[in-house]
């Protein structure tokens, strides 16, 4: 009997999520807050509801006929849609939500860390209490990250000595309405994450992967949600070494041991450091943009890795292709701090080329997609080489224009990678 599965979200994480399974032997049905118009062309049903009042989503689930279902975002595995659809009788690929605190209390993240021994954690301090926090910035002999406990979209932390002074820290702290901080050290080196899929004590990981969260070319700027990102042809990037890899993995592994019974999939976000690998944090799902450069590559069916997890089997080994891919992020002029929607979108998937279109966050009217506010949509080259695969993503940018739009053009470009790996060159005195 063909599988039904229901995908909760309507991202370019989702999106990609979607063709990962169009190809399979399975219903698709979505539901999220907006209608993705990239997710509705794949899916024989999008239905748009709040994604985290669980009772709605399990609605819809067993309105649909639902065998499976994969919960993208983070805000729904805090709201405990996987719980309730697994309540319910369907087969939740994504935390409960209190394994999701992995992700949505950072704090939780780091005693859990220092509790169970898990490799990579830096020095840190919880706070619930603001002016102890700052306090503690003043008397920290060192830069630090200051980090709210919850979700913030990825736009929530700021780093002294590299975005805020001391004072700007403590005034940031201070004008904000958090009842909780993470204080921890200041990681210095190269951010990549490995992305894995577990479920039954297996676990499967993917290439390494570098997101740009910063809004600018140059890495200058405000944060944001994640402007683009690209990984190699093989599992490591051209500035770590496949020791640096394994050293990642490791951390994965001991914290999936750790967190007996977790399914899903659990993302490391890591710091390359002259003294090794750091954890920098952990996500309870598929990063975003990081799906788009992962899912495109995977060559195992998703679907299986789906039902073998629902089964209790042994999650299938996975197989990528040997593909560079560089994905870039075309957001609302303006983006994050002042965007201004209503930009008409150009691109499409019969005109991006050999380049692969994710829709993100877009306004589908009668005569045409729009801009809203957010991430708009993204485009991905996969090729032999990360310069071939950030070609073919600046063909089809060209095509969609420039206008209301901002993009990152430098993700993926020779100088950008040459600068990382000249970067942990140095930091090892190579």
């Amino acid at each position: 009997m063909p599988e039904t599965v229901l995908l909760v979200g309507g991202g370019g994480r989702e999106h990609a999520i979607a063709r990962a399974l169009a190809g399979s032997d399975a219903a698709l049905y979505a539901c999220a807050g907006n209608r993705n118009p990239g997710i509705a062309a794949l899916a024989e049903g999008f239905e748009t509801l709040e994604t985290t009042n669980p009772t709605a989503v399990v609605e819809y689930a067993e309105e649909v006929g639902a065998t499976l279902a994969v919960v993208g975002p983070e805000g729904p595995l805090a709201a405990g849609v996987a719980d309730a659809l697994d309540d319910a009788g369907i087969y939740a690929f994504g935390p409960n939500a209190e394994e999701a605190r992995i992700e949505t209390d950072k704090a939780f993240q780091r005693r859990f860390m220092r509790e169970r021994g898990i490799p990579g954690c830096p020095d840190f301090e919880t706070f619930d209490d603001l002016d102890a926090a700052c306090e503690y910035i003043d008397d920290y002999d060192g830069d630090l990250a200051v980090k709210p406990a919850g979700l913030t979209g990825g736009k929530g932390v700021r780093v002294i000595g590299d975005q805020v002074t001391k004072a700007e820290a403590k005034e940031y702290l201070r004008n904000s309405d958090y009842d909780r901080v993470v204080l921890e050290e200041r990681l210095v080196g190269e951010e990549f994450t490995v992305q894995a899929l577990v479920a039954n004590g297996d676990l499967r990981v993917a290439p390494a992967v570098q997101d740009h969260k910063r809004a600018y070319e140059g890495d200058e700027g405000p944060n944001t949600g994640g402007m683009g990102s690209y990984s190699d042809s093989g599992l490591a990037l051209p500035f770590m070494t496949d020791g640096d890899y394994r050293e990642a993995v490791e951390v994965l592994e001991a914290t999936v041991e750790a967190l007996d019974g977790y399914k899903g999939v659990l993302y490391g976000q890591f710091m390359l450091t002259a003294d090794g690998v750091k954890v920098v944090e952990f996500n309870a799902r598929f990063g975003d943009p990081e799906a788009m450069n992962t899912l495109p590559v995977l060559n195992t069916d998703f679907l299986d890795v789906l039902v073998a997890a629902r089964e209790g089997d042994s999650l299938p080994e996975l197989s990528f292709s040997s593909k560079a891919t560089v994905c870039k992020y075309a957001v609302p002029e303006g983006y994050p701090e002042d965007p201004k929607a209503g930009a008409r979108v150009e691109i499409s998937p019969e005109n991006a080329g050999d380049a692969l279109l994710f829709y993100a966050s877009v306004d589908q009217r009668e005569d045409g997609i729009y801009t809203t506010t957010s991430r708009a949509f993204a485009v991905v080259g996969v090729a032999d080489t990360i310069a071939a695969a950030e070609e073919i993503a600046e063909d089809a940018l060209a095509v969609a224009g420039e206008e209301g739009l901002d993009v990152r053009h430098d993700i993926g470009k020779a100088d950008l990678v040459q600068k990382r790996i000249d970067h942990m060159d140095e930091l090892r005195g190579e």
